[in-house]
């Protein structure tokens, strides 16, 4: 998985030398055997079985490592939190496999379209969470607004008829100067995503961009990214 090797691209990969320099050695046979093991137990600790996204847990640790972060540098973190519309239905109508396959072309279709920086994670059921670290609010919105229009006009196969699905997207920005805990900013996304919910669906709901912006520093780049000029 691309997005998991990045996350593991500091880990030493060289072939450990015979003390005694023997060509083969049953010892370091044994140890790279065990640590084989110890890669695919940290994969599984950390990715959700059916989408291989990240998993809920990996996704709390990682918000709060970007916002340490972010008031480390002052670079933006954002976050999208997406759930797929009336997905209870597709269950309801074509059964629990059916419905796993949507998660799984859902979550291929993140992987696809989003950089090899950002954290795409299923939050549970239905719904994914993506950190995007470094973002500001026009740039992730402009994403969330791609994602969405992917997600729509990429239908899943069900016995050779096209079943389409939408999703629904909150985004923002946690910023330098913001005071809100990892699960504080997570609820004030969520509300984004159920208000684009409310709002009718299929669409991406984010706070305006002046309002987190000081006045006057809205550039003509900033207004055109967030309104689906990149």
């Amino acid at each position: 998985m691309v997005h998991l090797l990045v996350h593991m691209h500091g880990r030493d990969t060289k072939k450990p030398q015979c003390p005694v320099g023997e060509c083969r050695c049953g010892h370091i046979d044994a140890l790279i055997a065990m640590r084989r093991e110890l890669e695919e137990l940290e994969e599984l600790v950390l990715t959700d079985p059916l989408t291989r996204l990240f998993n809920y847990r990996h996704f709390s640790q990682a918000l709060e490592q970007e916002q340490e972060r972010t008031h480390r540098t002052g670079q933006p973190t954002a976050l999208i939190m997406l759930d797929l519309d009336r997905f209870k239905e597709v269950n309801d109508v074509w059964g629990h496999e059916v419905g796993n396959q949507v998660l799984r072309h859902v979550a291929g279709l993140m992987v696809s379209l989003l950089r090899k920086i950002d954290i795409p994670c299923r939050y549970g059921g239905e719904e994914f969470a993506l950190i995007l670290p470094g973002t500001p609010l026009p740039r992730a919105v402009n994403a969330a607004g791609r994602l969405r229009a992917a997600i729509a006009a990429s239908p899943v196969m069900v016995e050779g008829e096209p079943l389409f699905v939408t999703a629904s997207m909150g985004v923002s920005v946690f910023l330098r100067n913001s005071h809100l805990s990892a699960d504080a900013f997570v609820k004030q996304v969520d509300g984004l995503l159920y208000q684009a919910k409310a709002e009718g669906r299929n669409r991406v709901a984010h706070p305006d961009l002046e309002s987190m912006t000081p006045k006057g520093q809205v550039g003509i780049e900033e207004k055109a990214a967030l309104y689906g000029v990149d």
